[in-house]
């Protein structure tokens, strides 16, 4: 074999194979710089929700802190109206009792001596009727005077009223003939709190309620309102409220009271927020947290709160013009409500930005 084509082959090969590395490089870069559009699924595509960006008023939320209370317009002090030994009380606080539903027994001396006046004022009545009637023959008979009918008429009338007023006294004090004083309820509601038990002594003076009886079909919430934002608070106003043991259930209620005095211990000024309770999930002394919205005199560009994602110190958006047309934007922020963000740039009125499931997509954009 001729030495020369051996001397001059080795530096050609050597080139071609130095090309043919370059050029596979080449194209293995080109193919990386080629990426396909990201196309939404269409398993996302039809549970996606659009919000399309809009102006609207600026509306802030405003958060308080309060605690449930009675609605004290619906809450009833049984005060004992008898002394005497307490018997036959059956139920305790939490339980739900009926309009006239016996509560407990008192054995009183008193109910049995009203009974006993009764008694000795209906004999009355009895014995002044025949004095009268015998004045009235003898009137007749010429052995009477007129002067003694109207003594007798007088007399009666006295014996009337006397049992007339047993009568009602027996009935304030449950009209009980067996000297035993029934404790009632006076309206439906719950046994909230209570000072008596089987045995106890009780006295009219007793300055304790023996029970009281709430009706928790609606309750109070009292907030606590700082000076800055006093201003920004009406009666009136529709406000939600929430808590921590129901922390997704949202309560709807109104602000009935604003107080007139600041404490002087907070330095805070009461607020009373009236409360429908159904099923009676609110129980007095829960904490909740107030939210009022507070709507500014301005407006600005508005999407779901939602529709955005925090990156690397940065709000963003996804905006979406197609299925296959998505892209990333970044926004600025004015406030945030919680329900609505308002957006000071980024954004045009009439673009649609995804607001479910906007973090997927832009993790998807991003890989």
């Amino acid at each position: 074999m001729n030495k020369s084509i051996v001397k001059y082959s080795l530096p050609l090969l050597s080139s071609l194979a130095l090309l043919l590395t370059v050029f596979s490089c080449n194209r293995q870069e080109a193919t990386e710089d080629t990426r396909a559009p990201y196309v939404v699924p269409d398993s996302l595509m039809k549970t996606l929700v659009v919000d399309t960006v809009k102006t609207s008023n600026i509306t802030d939320a405003i958060k308080f802190n309060g605690l449930v209370d009675f609605n004290t317009d619906k809450v009833v002090n049984v005060f004992p109206l008898v002394s005497g030994n307490v018997q036959g009380v059956n139920v305790v606080p939490g339980d739900f009792v009926k309009q006239g539903q016996v509560l407990g027994v008192v054995k009183s001396a008193e109910v049995a001596n009203y009974n006993s006046a009764l008694i000795t004022a209906a004999t009355n009545v009895q014995l002044t009727a025949k004095q009268l009637s015998q004045q009235k023959d003898l009137f007749k008979s010429g052995l009477a005077s007129q002067v003694d009918i109207t003594n007798a008429e007088v007399a009666y009338e006295q014996a009337v009223a006397g049992k007339t007023a047993a009568e009602k006294i027996l009935s304030i004090n449950g009209n009980n003939t067996n000297g035993e004083y029934l404790i009632k309820a006076p309206i439906d509601g719950f046994i909230v709190q209570m000072n008596i038990t089987n045995g106890m002594a009780i006295r009219p003076d007793n300055n304790a309620g023996l029970f009281t009886i709430s009706d928790l079909k609606n309750v109070w919430v009292q907030a606590n309102v700082y000076e800055g934002n006093i201003g920004k608070v009406h009666q009136g106003d529709s406000v939600d409220v929430t808590t921590i043991s129901y922390p997704d259930k949202v309560f709807k209620g109104k602000v009935d009271k604003m107080m007139d005095a600041l404490d002087p211990a907070t330095k805070t000024l009461k607020m009373r927020i009236v409360l429908p309770n159904p099923g009676y999930l609110l129980k007095p002394q829960m904490f909740a947290t107030v939210t009022l919205e507070n709507n500014e005199n301005r407006t600005a560009i508005s999407v779901s709160a939602k529709s955005l994602v925090f990156d690397n110190s940065q709000y963003y958006v996804v905006v979406l013009t197609g299925k296959n047309n998505v892209e990333i934007r970044p926004v600025q922020l004015i406030s945030n409500n919680g329900i609505t963000a308002y957006i000071q740039s980024g954004l045009k009125p009439g673009e649609r930005v995804v607001a479910s499931n906007a973090i997927l997509i832009y993790g998807s954009l991003n890989s």
